[in-house]
C-alpha cells in the first residue's frame, strides 16, 4: 500500500521547513571574538582582542529601557600535552579569570554608561555603537607571567557572554530559556606574536 500525501500537506510542510530554517538564520548571531594575540614584551606577556557584540532587538530593548546589561569576558590558559605521539592530549588549566562590564543607558544624560567593575571605573558615551566598540577592544591586558615562563603547549583561549544571572529577577527566567538571549561567543584561541 502507497500512502499519497496531498498538495496542499506538502505545500505547509515546505512553508514550515522554510519559516525554521530562516528563523534559525536569524538566531544564529552570537558574539565573536574576531581576534586575539598575545606579544611578549620586556618580562611579561599582554594581550590584545578585538570582540564583536551584535545584539539581538531584546537585548536592545532591555538596554534602551534602562535594564543594566552585565558582559563577561572569559579568559583560560591551558597546557596541553600530547600522549602517545600526538594521539591524545593531556589538558590542565592553569589559570582562568573573567573581567566583567556593565552597559546602562541613563535617559536623563542621554548617555550609555560602560562600567568596569573589577576596577569601578566608567565612561560614558553618546551612542550604543560607540559603547560596544570600547567594550570589545581589549588593549596591553597584563597577563600573570608566572604561567607564561614556558610557553610551549599553552593554549590562550577567550570568549564573552551575558550574564544572564544578574538580569532583574523578573526578566531572568524568559532571558533563560529564550534564544534572544544567548549570545555566547565561540572560544577563540589567541595567536602568539
Amino acid at each position: 500500500m502507497v500512502f499519497i500525501m496531498p498538495a496542499s500537506v506538502i505545500v505547509k510542510i515546505k512553508i514550515l521547513f522554510c519559516l525554521l530554517l530562516f528563523s534559525a538564520t536569524v538566531q544564529s548571531k552570537t558574539f565573536e571574538v574576531s581576534s586575539a594575540h598575545i606579544k611578549h614584551i620586556g618580562n611579561g606577556y599582554i594581550l590584545n582582542a578585538k570582540i564583536e557584540y551584535p545584539l539581538t532587538p531584546r537585548v536592545l530593548e532591555a538596554i534602551d529601557n534602562g535594564v543594566p546589561i552585565i558582559f563577561i569576558q572569559q579568559f583560560e590558559l591551558i597546557k596541553s600535552t600530547p600522549l602517545l605521539g600526538n594521539y591524545w592530549q593531556w589538558t590542565e588549566t592553569l589559570w582562568s579569570t573573567d573581567i566583567r562590564h556593565e552597559i546602562r543607558y541613563h535617559a536623563l544624560s542621554q548617555q550609555y554608561i560602560l562600567h568596569a567593575i573589577d576596577t569601578n571605573t566608567q565612561r560614558n558615551f553618546p551612542t550604543l555603537r560607540a559603547t560596544l566598540q570600547a567594550l570589545g577592544q581589549i588593549k596591553d591586558l597584563n597577563l600573570p607571567p608566572e604561567y607564561f615562563e614556558k610557553t610551549e603547549n599553552l593554549v590562550f583561549r577567550l570568549r564573552s557572554d551575558i550574564d544572564l544571572y544578574a538580569l532583574p529577577t523578573p526578566m531572568r527566567p524568559g532571558a533563560l530559556i529564550s534564544s534572544k538571549w544567548q549570545l555566547t561567543s565561540p572560544w577563540l584561541e589567541a595567536q602568539w606574536d
